[in-house]
């Protein structure tokens, strides 16, 4: 047999030789390399634009004396602020912390800045919400605003007719005998800041008995 008209059988030894034993990169793989190539690159621009963007703020003056007092007098033009809520602000361009608590104090004293009055706004706008006693007075807290700036207002206020009221607008006017609903009415007025003596009245009384 004529040897020359077959292929010779391949050397896989010497090709392997040749051509190492390594296996074949996957084209997935690159592509996955290639991608968190292209991610470190993008966080490390990314870090180096915060790094510059925080070395000029902190190069930028801060605001003293006179410009300082005129910010404080343009800033509550605009809107109320609680004395915590206007330290913070005043303090993000200031120059000094203690010349703005400085002069927050004297605002306060004369008047142009007032805890009362941002008090009585948030109990005004809580209850135009629905928010019971608890959930206003959470927004004080917030606000860093004592409440017994408001006790008396507060006190003033006829929470089982809120409650009521609310009850009403959600549920209707029936008094329900489904242990099932009365939990879900309990839980949604809870929900919504009132005391458990109100809520109990709310959902049990009939509308007649608010007349």
């Amino acid at each position: 047999m004529d040897n020359s008209k077959f292929p010779k059988m391949l050397n896989y030894e010497a090709l392997k030789q040749q051509f190492g034993d390594e296996k074949p990169i996957v084209t997935s793989q690159i592509i996955q390399d290639e991608n968190l190539i292209h991610e470190k690159t993008l966080l490390e621009s990314d870090s180096l634009f915060n790094d510059q963007a925080s070395e000029q703020k902190t190069q930028r003056p801060g605001l003293t004396g006179s410009r300082l007092r005129s910010y404080a007098f343009a800033v509550l033009t605009r809107k109320e602020y609680s004395k915590a809520d206007l330290i913070k602000k005043l303090a993000l361009y200031a120059e000094h912390q203690d010349e703005v608590i400085q002069l927050v104090d004297e605002l306060a004293r004369e008047n142009y800045q007032s805890d009362q009055r941002v008090a009585e706004m948030i109990v005004r706008s809580q209850m135009r919400k629905g928010k019971g006693p608890n959930r206003i007075k959470l927004a004080l807290n917030a606000k860093k605003i004592d409440k017994a700036l408001v006790q008396d207002d507060m006190k003033e206020v006829d929470w089982y007719e809120e409650a009521y009221q609310l009850k009403v607008k959600k549920y209707g006017t029936e008094v329900s005998k489904d242990p099932r609903i009365k939990a879900k009415q309990i839980r949604f007025l809870q929900y919504r800041g009132f005391e458990m003596d109100a809520i109990m009245k709310a959902i049990m009384k009939q509308q007649e008995d608010f007349d």
